[in-house]
C-alpha cells in the first residue's frame, strides 16, 4: 500500500466426472453394507457445511470487499486469509473453500490499541510458516492520520495454524520507516524484503535474518522505480511477494501509485547466487499484470497453491472504478495462473466481476 511520510495516501465448464464417481462409490458402499449412520462432527463458526463444500465448484470475483492488501495461504485443510484492517487490529478469516472466504467470519488475532508505538493504521499482514512455526508480519504506525512512524512488526503464533494464539516478538527496523514486509527462503538463509523510501523513489530492499523478527548485517536496495510504468502518480516500488518454481526465486511488486489505476505488477528474479547483491536481481522491462476487464489498479498481491498442491492461484486487490484509489474500495480478488515454456510466470490479465472460474483442483 503507497504512503509518503507526511503526505497523503498516495473458464471453463465444471467437470462433471466427480459427480459421477461420488454416486457410484455411494452406491457401492450401500450396497456392502458399509455405510453407516452417524452425527456429523461439530463445525466451527467459520466453517460451511460439508455439503455446501461439495456443491461449490466454481467461483468469481471478487472475494472480499474492503480487501486491501490481501494475504492468502491454504494449510491443513482450510483457507486462511487476512488484509488490511486501517485500525488497531490484525483478523484473519478461514474456510475450507476459497469461495467459503467470501461468507467467513472475520477473527480478531491481534490487537494493539493499547501500544502507543503501533496503535495504528494496520496494513498488509503476511503469515508465513517458518520451520514448522506461523509468523505474522504486518505494518502499522503511531497515528491514524499521520504515517510517519509506520515499521514493521512480528508475532509468532503459539498454537497450529495461523489462527494463533500470537505474541508479540519484535520490530525488525524500529528506527526507519518501513513497510510491506515479507520473508525469502534462499541459499539455506532467511531474508527480509520491504519497502522504503531510498531518497525520492519508494523502493525494494532486502536483508538478511538471524530469526523471523530479527535483521542483522547490511540493508541493500534491489529494486529502484525507473520505467515509465512504475513511476505514474509516484515513483513507487512496493509490496514484494516471493514466488518459487523449479529451483528459480521471482519476487512481485508493486509499481506506481496506488491512488491511480496503474498500480500494477513489475517482477524480478533472483539471477545470481548472492540475494543481498542488487546486480544479482533482474527486472522485467514491462510489467506482468495490470488494469484489465473492468478491474483497476491490481497489485499488492500473495500466491498460494490448490489443496491438491497442483496449480497455482494468485491473490491481490483491484478498484472496480478508475476513479477510485487507495482505500477501502479496494476487492480482494483471486485467480489460477501458469508458467511460459521459459519458466517465468504468466499470470494473465484480470478476471472481471462476476465471471465464474472453476475452484482450486482438491476442493
Amino acid at each position: 500500500m503507497a504512503t509518503t511520510p507526511g503526505r497523503s495516501l498516495h473458464i471453463g465448464p465444471i467437470p462433471r466426472g466427480r459427480a459421477v464417481i461420488a454416486l457410484a462409490l455411494a452406491a457401492a458402499l450401500v450396497a456392502f453394507g458399509l455405510v453407516a449412520a452417524a452425527n456429523p462432527p461439530a463445525l466451527a463458526a467459520d466453517e460451511p457445511a460439508e455439503g455446501a463444500d461439495i456443491a461449490q465448484a466454481a467461483l468469481a470475483n471478487p472475494i472480499r470487499d474492503n480487501g486491501a492488501d490481501p494475504w492468502i495461504e491454504y494449510y491443513d485443510g482450510h483457507y486462511y486469509m487476512s488484509t488490511t484492517t486501517w485500525d488497531s487490529t490484525v483478523i484473519m478469516r478461514r474456510a475450507t473453500t476459497l469461495a467459503g472466504l467470501k461468507t467467513a467470519t472475520d477473527t480478531v488475532v491481534w490487537d494493539d490499541s493499547g501500544t502507543a508505538s503501533r496503535c495504528c493504521s494496520h496494513w498488509a499482514p503476511e503469515f508465513h510458516r517458518i520451520d514448522g512455526t506461523w509468523y505474522l508480519m504486518y505494518t502499522s504506525g503511531n497515528s491514524q492520520t499521520n504515517f510517519d512512524g509506520q515499521r514493521l512488526h512480528v508475532l509468532r503464533s503459539t498454537g497450529d495454524t495461523p489462527m494463533g494464539p500470537y505474541e508479540f516478538m519484535g520490530t525488525p527496523l524500529p528506527n526507519q520507516w518501513n513497510i510491506d514486509g515479507t520473508y525469502l527462503e534462499a541459499n539455506g538463509g532467511l531474508y527480509m524484503m520491504w519497502s522504503e523510501w531510498v531518497g525520492a523513489d519508494q523502493s525494494i530492499r532486502i536483508a538478511a535474518m538471524s530469526n523471523p523478527w530479527t535483521v542483522t548485517g547490511t540493508q541493500v536496495t534491489i529494486s529502484r522505480p525507473s520505467a515509465s510504468w512504475e513511476t505514474v502518480g509516484a515513483r513507487v516500488n512496493e509490496a514484494p511477494a516471493v514466488l518459487q518454481h523449479e529451483g528459480r526465486t521471482f519476487v512481485t511488486f508493486s509499481a506506481s501509485s496506488c491512488n491511480t489505476p496503474d498500480y500494477k505488477l513489475g517482477l524480478l528474479e533472483l539471477t545470481g547466487s548472492d540475494p543481498l547483491s542488487t546486480s544479482a536481481w533482474t527486472k522485467t522491462s514491462s510489467p506482468v499484470f495490470q488494469a484489465a476487464n473492468g478491474v483497476y489498479g491490481p497489485g499488492h498481491n500473495g500466491f498460494f497453491t490448490s489443496p491438491d498442491g497442483t496449480e497455482h492461484w494468485i491473490v491481490y486487490h483491484g478498484n472496480a472504478s478508475s476513479s477510485q484509489g487507495c482505500g477501502n474500495t479496494r476487492q480482494t480478488r483471486v485467480q489460477e495462473f501458469t508458467f511460459n515454456a521459459d519458466g517465468t510466470p504468466n499470470f494473465g490479465s484480470p478476471i472481471a466481476n462476476g465471471v465464474t472460474f472453476p475452484a482450486p483442483s482438491g476442493e
